[in-house]
C-alpha cells in the first residue's frame, strides 16, 4: 500500500488564511500550456480574491518557495531571468551564479532561493546580475579595443614602430 504523502502547513503571508493543494490546472486553466500536469501548487484559500500560490515539490509535496502574489511572481520570473543570463552569456557556471549571488546579497547559500525572495531580495538580484553583465560586456570592450590596437603595432614618438 502507498504511503500518503503528508501535507505541509502553509499560510498565505498577505491575508494569513490556510493554503491548500491543488493541481497547477486550478490556477492556471485548462487550456493553457503547462509543462507539467501533473504539478500541484499550494494556492490561498481566498483564491480567486488572494491571488496568492507556489508550486510543490512532486517528491514530497514541500512548497518549493513562498506563496507569491502576481506581482511577486513576475517579479521572481524576471530575477530568475536575469540570474540566468550570468551563465547563457557563460560568465558564470549555474553553481558559481548561485554562490556569487549569495556573496552578493550577504545570504547564505541556502537562503539563496528566488522562488522564496521578497520584492526586495527580487529587484537587488536582478540589480546585482545586469550590473555585473554590464560590467563584463564593458570589459570585453576594452578588451577588443587593446587587441585591436596591439595587431595595428604601437609606435614612438617617432612614428617607428615598436
Amino acid at each position: 500500500m502507498k504511503k500518503r504523502k503528508k501535507q505541509t502547513e502553509v499560510f498565505c503571508p498577505y491575508c494569513g488564511r490556510r493554503a491548500v493543494i491543488r493541481p497547477i490546472t486550478y490556477v492556471v486553466g485548462e487550456n493553457r500550456r503547462i509543462f507539467d500536469p501533473d504539478q500541484k501548487v499550494y494556492v490561498c484559500s481566498a483564491y480567486p480574491a488572494c491571488n496568492a500560490y507556489v508550486a510543490a515539490s512532486k517528491k514530497n509535496l514541500k512548497p518549493l518557495g513562498s506563496l507569491a502574489d502576481g506581482e511577486l511572481r513576475n517579479l521572481r520570473i524576471q530575477a530568475h531571468r536575469a540570474l540566468r543570463g550570468l551563465w547563457q552569456n557563460g560568465y558564470l557556471s549555474e553553481k558559481d551564479a548561485y554562490h556569487w549571488l549569495s556573496g552578493k546579497l550577504g545570504l547564505p547559500e541556502k537562503d539563496t532561493h528566488i522562488a522564496k525572495f521578497s520584492h526586495y531580495w527580487c529587484e537587488e538580484t536582478i540589480r546585482c546580475c545586469e550590473a555585473y553583465i554590464e560590467e563584463r560586456r564593458e570589459l570585453e570592450q576594452k578588451g577588443r579595443k587593446m587587441t585591436k590596437s596591439r595587431k595595428e603595432g604601437s609606435h614612438d614618438t617617432k612614428g617607428n614602430r615598436t
